[in-house]
């Protein structure tokens, strides 16, 4: 680094919050899928600031949109008065949401926008207790933490509402070695005595990730949540899906992550690559879950002037530009490069994924035991040629590869490249 930032960095910032590499990087510019560091190095990015910068870097038409805003003089009201494109955004992701009579509430983050979810399934059920899911995550606030199934990122057992946690991503544990029907068979019944044993009966919500995220991209089988979803409306139990990762096209089969199971959830959180990087997240719900509050409230920077001028541009190219297929076209050129140049490299358990949504898991060689070691040698070896990638997983063991998905062809093969390079380099 080309100063101190690092020690003052560790001077003034908490000793939790974790930075990537033994040696720190600045990121000071950026283009379409790469970055600049500090340094003058240039980086493949196939992390996208966890998700968020979800078309890349200087993107115009944002640019243009967030520049024009400014421009007016008026960076923010808050909601209490009239936000036209709060209104026009909001009509955009009531059409695309699939949740009839939707209203959205707007917040700065995925943390928030669970809270948020979590404070109106609460409210409307009178009841503080929630299902949640194992291998989970759901932000870094006191709600969200609780309900956050990786005791990695679960801050504090204190929690303001009880937990009972279902089977998660994948079959492991008593689990491992079923099929997907025979993993979701079990899973219902597993559900259903969750509810008969562990609860008081009036259970406010289940809250899911359709890809968990943090969690290494663990892949329910598709159908997994439907079928949870059946056994929760017979209970009237409130179904939240958490797309804070995997909305957008990410997946590359589907808008939302929900729409791979055949369910239609009662509220979604959404966050991350909206804003392609400007702080933007919510909630959507049908109205009646939606106006179950009885007390005033607002947001003060929830769906402000310029993070929504951001995020209907944002919107706006993904849709125009059909990123959702894309993301499915060079999800499956990666998925397919990795499986067969690394899927039978020792130390390499599972190489899975879903559109950009890919994780390589490494264990300890000729075990099933988990080695975040490894993951952190092939992180570290991935940046050293230029790539940069992301890591998860219960135990840090889980390499995660998710670009921007305006990725084309020619950059998806060169990031395959690097990265099968890093991974036979440092596991050899």
């Amino acid at each position: 680094m080309t100063d101190d930032l690092l020690a003052r960095h560790r001077a003034v910032m908490p000793a939790w919050m974790t930075l990537y590499y033994a040696e720190p990087i600045e990121i000071v510019s950026g283009s379409g899928c790469r970055v600049t560091a500090s340094d003058g190095r240039d980086y493949l990015d196939f992390f996208a600031g966890i998700l968020t910068n979800m078309l890349g870097y200087d993107v115009p038409e944002v640019r243009r949109a967030v520049e024009e805003q400014v421009a007016r003089g008026v960076m923010h009201t808050s909601t209490l008065y009239l936000l036209r494109g709060q209104i026009d955004l909001a009509e955009k992701l009531v059409r695309l949401s699939g949740i009839p009579d939707a209203k959205v509430f707007f917040t700065v983050s995925g943390t928030e926008a669970n809270e948020a979810a979590l404070l109106l399934a609460t409210q409307a059920r009178r009841s503080n207790q929630v299902i949640a899911l194992r291998n989970s995550y759901h932000g870094r606030g006191f709600g969200t933490v609780a309900v956050t199934g990786i005791r990695g990122w679960s801050a504090s057992s204190l929690s303001p509402v009880q937990v009972t946690y279902a089977q998660g991503g994948r079959p492991v544990g008593a689990f491992a070695g079923l099929d997907d029907q025979a993993y979701i068979d079990a899973c219902v019944r597993d559900l259903r005595d969750i509810l008969a044993t562990t609860t008081a009966g009036d259970v406010a919500c289940m809250i899911a990730e359709p890809v968990q995220g943090v969690g290494g991209f663990a892949i329910p089988p598709d159908g997994l949540l439907g079928a949870y979803a059946d056994v929760l409306a017979a209970h009237d139990i409130c179904f939240i899906s958490d797309e804070v990762q995997t909305g957008w096209g990410r997946t590359g089969d589907h808008f939302w992550g929900y729409e791979a199971h055949g369910v239609r959830p009662d509220a979604l959180t959404f966050a991350k690559g909206l804003g392609n990087g400007m702080a933007i997240g919510g909630v959507v719900a049908g109205a009646a879950l939606m106006d179950c509050l009885g007390a005033n409230s607002i947001s003060t920077f929830g769906g402000n002037p310029v993070a929504t001028a951001a995020a209907n541009a944002t919107l706006d190219y993904v849709l125009d530009h059909d990123l959702q297929k894309q993301a499915a076209c060079t999800g499956r050129l990666l998925l397919d490069g990795l499986r067969d140049a690394v899927g039978d490299v020792r130390g390499v358990l599972d190489v899975r994924g879903k559109g950009l949504m890919i994780a390589i898991e490494l264990g300890r060689a000729g075990t099933d035991e988990p080695d975040p070691a490894a993951a952190t040698a092939v992180h570290e070896a991935a940046r050293e040629r230029g790539l940069l990638v992301g890591k998860g997983g219960l135990y840090g063991n889980c390499l995660r590869i998710a670009p921007p998905l305006t990725l084309s062809e020619a950059e998806a093969r060169e990031g395959l490249d690097l990265l099968v390079d890093a991974v036979r380099s440092s596991l050899a």
